[in-house]
């Protein structure tokens, strides 16, 4: 409340992240409260679209860590594998919880469907979502995830977490939303990634794609913030 204000204007990089500035400052000073959202730059927004990759692989990119939820995208993937269904998931990241992960990998069964890259660079980055039939992030906690960004400019459909900032980016128009925690659902909508005829995810690639260069231009949200610096004198 104090910081807010003190404060000539004030940056949310989501409603949700306005919304929860607001619970904790005076109502009075709710219009100091702005959003300028997280942005991509040219080297993901001036890639041309390439068609989706017929092929069982997805990628799961971002930090190895407990709030990204890759324990529940491994239970899924055992259960799909057990079911019959030839999958491939790529886990490109690094952080505290690889050996746990790992563990977990080899404990299941699942040595020959999930593979972790460790750390890569965004120009890997790049070459991994393009590889793959889709992206998936079962986050648990997240304001609005840089990775759903650059899945969906890259014209990627996306397999996501209904929390905080994420449904003001992602819905079935660009891929699947679904409640955090949940393996019954993840499991599903990984079923229907894998049944879906590439078409179908190119179009969903399109949409998204259109979305993030409305959203997630960092010129364009920049110039936002420019803006506010310069109206506060």
């Amino acid at each position: 409340r104090e910081k807010v204000q003190g404060s000539a204007f004030v940056v949310a990089i989501s409603s949700f992240g306005r919304s929860q500035l607001y619970r904790w400052c005076d109502r009075a000073d709710w219009p100091k409260v702005q959003v300028v959202r997280c942005g991509l730059d040219a080297s993901f927004l001036a890639i041309e679209p390439t068609p989706t990759p017929d092929v069982e692989r997805l990628v799961c990119v971002g930090r190895l860590g407990e709030q990204k939820g890759q324990h529940v995208l491994l239970e899924a993937v055992e259960r799909l594998v057990r079911g019959g269904r030839s999958i491939h998931v790529v886990m490109a990241g690094e952080g505290p919880m690889r050996a746990e992960l790992e563990a977990a990998i080899a404990r299941s069964g699942i040595s020959q469907n999930v593979s972790i890259t460790g750390w890569i660079d965004n120009e890997q980055v790049r070459s991994e979502i393009l590889d793959a039939r889709a992206v998936v992030l079962p986050s648990f906690a997240e304001g609005l995830p840089v990775a759903l960004m650059e899945a969906l400019a890259l014209s990627r459909a996306v397999v996501t977490t209904a929390i905080a900032g994420v449904p003001e980016l992602v819905d079935g128009g660009c891929g699947w939303i679904v409640p955090a925690g949940s393996v019954d659902a993840l499991e599903a909508a990984l079923e229907e990634v894998l049944d879906a005829a590439p078409a179908s995810l190119d179009e969903m690639g399109r949409v998204g794609r259109a979305r993030v260069l409305h959203q997630h231009d960092a010129s364009v949200e920049a110039a936002k913030l420019e803006a506010l610096f310069a109206a506060a004198g």
